[in-house]
């Protein structure tokens, strides 16, 4: 069994993101050991929905999807709608959850995997708001803190990060795929 320590974790996020969306799980997965990197439409530094910024390393075009082992969505109204219309993102989110990798989503991050046409058939849970996109993308949408369905993890909102974190870290921590080589 794989433990969080080991793994490589992909965040993609980029202006617009909610603050402690990426910045709190992030630094729960740093804490534990993981490798986290950043990716965003582009290098520098992006800036959250509440002031915070933060350096993404990688460009999500330079992103080698291969070399992660999972996928975390941090939420935000304005983050997942700009990803959402960039299809390296889009694609990236699909092959991630096609793979059987884990993937977390949280607010309005799911809204990812509605764009990538992944959540036939799943539970999951979100935001109030896109709970309708989320069932009209063949989703059966719960209200809890934390969902797992197979290799997906959602949550509600920033009062949920806890639960969410420890949901994800224990799906990467249980996960049947090989992690990513370096």
């Amino acid at each position: 069994m794989p433990k969080i320590a080991d793994a490589r974790i992909l965040i993609v996020a980029t202006d617009g993101f909610e603050d402690s969306e990426l910045l709190e799980p992030r630094r729960i997965l740093l804490e534990r050991g993981a490798d986290v990197t950043l990716a965003s439409l582009k290098t520098g530094e992006i800036k959250g929905d509440k002031g915070a910024t933060i350096a993404a390393e990688i460009a999500i075009e330079q992103v080698d999807d291969g070399d992660y082992d999972a996928l975390l969505l941090p939420g935000g109204t304005k983050n997942p709608d700009k990803l959402r219309m960039n299809e390296t993102v889009v694609g990236t989110v699909r092959t991630f959850v096609k793979s059987g990798r884990p993937v977390g989503a949280i607010c309005h991050g799911p809204w990812l995997l509605a764009e990538a046409d992944v959540l036939e058939g799943r539970t999951v849970t979100s935001w109030p708001s896109i709970r309708t996109d989320l069932r009209n993308a063949g989703a059966e949408v719960v209200d809890r803190e934390a969902v797992t369905d197979g290799n997906l993890v959602t949550s509600r909102k920033p009062e949920d990060i806890p639960a969410f974190a420890e949901a994800f870290i224990a799906l990467v921590e249980k996960a049947d795929a090989p992690l990513a080589t370096a």
